[in-house]
């Protein structure tokens, strides 16, 4: 890769790392669901106007914005509301490459590697570590709702996964491009009115608090930050990288986003974590190393 593009890389994997402090900041004074439709609402407007409409079905544009927006990200951003520690939340999210290797066999039909069923294995024991549940009297305490709805946006998250594996075939099989940014921009149309309905209903107390005056620039830096940097600018840059160079020279960079999470949690938001729980960080990120590189190892080395 090109000094400049390992720059340009690097750069989305500290503003995807960043992103869970920002969200923190913003769901302390913005209803989490609210502040997902406003994500999603800036995310959309007014970027449609320059970014073509990608050349799949409705029905799939459709499918990708209610998995990641109304599905991953409401269920992160509430997880975060009730009590999840940010950079816990950028570690369990991870577990989106098992459930999309989970989701893949179930609906492709492809057989799970040995590597694979390893990595399960021990990323779920890093997942009890980080959770707390061992060593509890000097572990954060995460509270159960919010670790099983933060592992519910990693399943939505390899639901959606496995949308864009659909979408690729599909486009592969008709010989057309498929433009990842356009994916992303244009299925940021159908989170919004779900997300308000939601917010309406389930957090009217909430709103009825709300106003302007009271929202501090905090906040609102959090969803322009959503919008534009986490959303516009990181997916369109990593499009462009994934574009340019083979996905195995692209994607192994992703697995520094739960390190950056982890860092930029304790510095900026004084977040600790007991040792037992950075273990388990750690344990969760070799269990995802495994899962991605152990067939790779198994084939030179065995």
């Amino acid at each position: 890769m090109k000094l400049r593009d390992i720059v340009l890389a690097l750069s989305v994997i500290v503003v995807w790392g960043l992103n869970f402090a920002v969200i923190k900041w913003g769901v302390s004074e913005l209803p989490p669901l609210l502040l997902v439709a406003l994500r999603y609402c800036l995310a959309a407007f007014p970027t449609i106007l320059f970014v073509k409409r990608p050349q799949v079905k409705l029905s799939w544009i459709l499918a990708y914005g209610l998995t990641v927006g109304v599905g991953q990200f409401s269920c992160l951003f509430y997880a975060i509301h009730i009590g999840m520690p940010a950079g816990v939340a950028s570690v369990v999210l991870q577990a989106q490459a098992f459930f999309t290797i989970l989701f893949t066999a179930l609906i492709f039909k492809e057989h799970i590697q040995l590597s694979q069923l390893l990595g399960l294995v021990v990323a779920a024991i890093g997942l009890v570590f980080i959770s707390g549940a061992i060593g509890a009297a000097n572990s954060t305490i995460i509270p159960l709702g919010s670790f099983l709805l933060t592992l519910l946006g990693a399943a939505f998250w390899g639901l959606s996964n496995i949308v864009v594996r659909k979408i690729s075939l599909i486009a592969a099989a008709e010989n057309k491009p498929l433009n990842m940014l356009g994916l992303v921009v244009w299925s940021s149309l159908i989170p919004p009115i779900p997300m308000l309905l939601a917010s309406l209903y389930l957090e009217k107390a909430q709103l009825a608090l709300l106003s302007f005056d009271s929202i501090s620039g905090s906040a609102m830096f959090s969803v322009f930050y959503l919008a534009f940097l986490a959303t516009i600018m990181g997916y369109g840059l990593w499009s462009m990288l994934l574009a340019k160079y083979s996905a195995h020279k692209i994607a192994p960079l992703s697995l520094l986003v739960p390190v950056v999470g982890l860092l930029t949690a304790q510095f900026i938001l004084g977040e600790r974590l007991a040792l037992i729980q950075w273990m388990g960080g750690a344990i969760i990120i070799i269990g995802l190393m495994i899962t991605n590189f152990g067939h790779v190892f198994a084939k030179r080395f065995l």
